[in-house]
């Protein structure tokens, strides 16, 4: 009978180190990129521009031309409208 290897030629303690340092190495960056969304997030202020007209019923995203954004963009958002001020 032949042993048959497996998909992953890696196994035993090996394995399982190099699976726990990836693994925290993907939380280092995802936690690395939430801390600078955050500060950067945290440096803009919002102000509502002409409050009394806006829609209590309407189209998705029919509101965000009152938001007034003092700071600059965060990421690659394109999809909202907020107008940004400097």
């Amino acid at each position: 009978m032949e042993k048959q290897g497996s998909a992953f030629g890696i196994n035993g303690i090996a394995g399982m180190l190099i699976a726990t340092v990836l693994l925290l190495s993907i939380l280092v960056g995802l936690t690395a990129a939430a801390i600078v969304t955050q500060q950067a997030t945290a440096q803009q202020s919002y102000e509502i521009k002409d409050p009394l007209n806006i829609q209590k019923i309407g189209p998705n995203l029919a509101n965000e031309t009152h938001v007034v954004v003092h700071g600059t963009p965060v990421g690659g958002d394109t999809l909202h409208k907020y107008q940004f001020e400097q």
